[in-house]
């Protein structure tokens, strides 16, 4: 391989790299949001994933600990306390913190099914997901 070809092979890569960079989804936070005040000895986690048929829902409830959930497929309304209901897409998140009443958790859509992972920290043997 000569000099020229060498160079050209490198000019190729590096442009090809800088082409992907320019295409890459920007990187940042996915979601910031303040820790409630919590003694955390003697606790765990448990990741679930949650699927929603289209329509389909789940009844009220409340976790005993801190919450995060991250849409993976789909879009899910929720309301969580006192905020009002908000649909959450593909990519988006939110958090409950201990006791909060989870009111509403539904399939936005009634002809495509959505899925979520949920994240809950709470304490070992706790029971994670109780009746409203």
């Amino acid at each position: 391989m000569n000099r020229r070809m060498l160079l050209a092979s490198l000019g190729s890569l590096l442009a090809q790299s800088e082409l992907s960079k320019a295409q890459a989804p920007k990187r940042g936070p996915l979601f910031v949001h303040d820790l409630p005040d919590l003694e955390i000895h003697g606790w765990s986690v448990t990741a679930v994933e949650v699927d929603y048929a289209p329509g389909g829902s789940s009844n009220a409830h409340r976790h005993p600990g801190v919450t995060f959930a991250y849409v993976l497929e789909g879009e899910v309304a929720s309301k969580v306390g006192d905020e009002p209901e908000k649909t959450y897409a593909t990519g988006e998140m939110w958090m409950e913190t201990p006791g909060q009443l989870h009111a509403v958790s539904r399939n936005a859509s009634s002809t495509k099914r959505a899925r979520l992972l949920a994240i809950l920290l709470a304490e070992r043997g706790k029971q994670l997901t109780t009746p409203a």
